[in-house]
């Protein structure tokens, strides 16, 4: 790149390999539900989507879904000519309803508010036994959301009687029915997952017995994915293990130390490379102070290269005098404060040898700089990024700038 100073890769073949892990895990009816939500965890909404939908058209228009936080999303995916079922996630206002509607995106319902918003929209046109009905209603498709232990959105085991009920006297038919489980990343403590699936199957059953029949049951993200095949279902929802990370350490360790369930042969990729460039070098001397508040100084000579990123762009301000970049496949650390649009890092034993410049070169102002990715033999991902913060790769992924331009290569 020659025209930004900072841009992310996604790579397409990653991403690819990852889906295709999880769809050799899952059975050939369970549909394939691609997290890409919150701007796909940072890879890029449009971009991945895209990617994906054309990458896996042959699994069909209705087994591959996206799975988004809000309607604005969803709209965006539509917008863009992406055809697939679109779930959101989050929660809806009543004033977006009747866009749903209108561009067949499935919203959830948690709450009896929303329930309420919906059931006053108009009701479709009863059959009247000559032809099909007129598809036209100002009601959108939606999934129920079962709250089985996660304490966040959804409807207790004590609301469901007068769920249905409502449900029944509106004429309304629920599309879906989904939970979402706490801790179903660590196989070494399956019991509170277990609870969960089995308040979730009795939910589901509540709603056959009153007769709803054909309703898509989900459960499992990528953690009950790989870790508890019997919450398959009939969709999992994919998001970190697409991007090429495990949803925890316990799930990875799991896998691999116990060749768990034979799926110790599964291997994610990370999708995303961020990348920026040097713009200035200098040499400050012995006990020279660097960046704000004067929080370190260097103890010898120093080389040092400014990089053009900071924490508005997502290089967390946490990562200051303990990060790490790579340049010429070196590690660089970062000096002092990390500023709002620059970091510094010192560049002094990075010697000129290199398979990426001439070898008798030195670093120069627009030499390429990794901050998350491999170059070389070397790499920084973002979950040892996350280890130096003390939070989850989710952050500092999420976290990168939207406005970064992201390319797929």
């Amino acid at each position: 790149m020659t025209n930004v100073r900072t841009w992310i890769e996604i790579d397409r073949r990653a991403l690819s390999n990852n889906v295709g892990e999880f769809l050799r895990v899952i059975p050939k009816h369970t549909q394939f539900m691609a997290v890409v939500k919150s701007n796909a965890y940072g890879h890029g909404l449009i971009l991945v989507s895209k990617v994906l939908s054309s990458k896996f058209s042959m699994l069909g228009a209705t087994r591959l879904w996206f799975g988004v936080d809000s309607i604005v999303e969803g709209l965006r995916l539509r917008h863009e000519g992406i055809k697939n079922p679109i779930l959101v996630l989050g929660s809806t206002l009543p004033a977006r309803l009747a866009e749903a509607r209108e561009q067949a995106i499935t919203i959830t319902v948690s709450n009896f508010e929303t329930l309420r918003a919906i059931s006053r929209l108009k009701e479709p046109p009863a059959h009247t036994g000559r032809g099909s009905p007129q598809i036209h209603s100002g009601r959108p498709d939606f999934h129920i959301k079962i709250d089985t232990g996660m304490h966040r959105q959804g409807f207790l085991a004590k609301d469901i009687p007068q769920l249905i009920k409502i449900l029944k006297r509106s004429r309304l038919n629920p599309a879906g029915i989904y939970t979402h489980f706490a801790a179903a990343k660590d196989i070494a403590y399956p019991t509170y997952t277990k609870i969960q699936l089995a308040e979730f199957k009795k939910a589901v059953a509540a709603f056959y017995r009153a007769g709803f029949k054909n309703i898509v049951r989900h459960a499992a993200a990528s953690g009950g994915t790989l870790l508890f095949p019997e919450t398959h279902l009939d969709m999992v929802r994919i998001g970190m293990g697409m991007y090429g990370y495990w949803p925890s350490m316990e799930a990875r360790l799991s896998l691999y130390s116990h060749d768990y369930r034979g799926l110790a042969s599964i291997v994610l990729k990370p999708v995303l490379t961020w990348k920026t460039v040097v713009s200035e070098i200098k040499e400050i001397s012995a006990g020279s102070a660097v960046g704000y508040d004067l929080t370190e100084r260097v103890s010898r000579k120093t080389k040092i290269a400014v990089l053009p990123i900071g924490y508005w762009h997502g290089f967390d301000r946490g990562l200051s005098s303990i990060g790490e970049v790579l340049i010429r496949g070196k590690r660089a650390k970062v000096l002092g404060r990390v500023s709002m649009d620059m970091i510094v890092v010192d560049i002094t034993d990075i010697k000129g040898k290199s398979k990426f410049q001439n070898p008798n070169s030195k670093i120069k102002v627009g030499d390429e700089v990794v901050l998350i990715g491999r170059q070389g033999k070397e790499t920084i991902w973002a979950d040892e990024m996350a280890l130096k913060l003390g939070t989850t790769q989710y952050e500092v992924l999420t976290r990168i700038n939207p406005l970064i331009r992201r390319i797929a290569v």
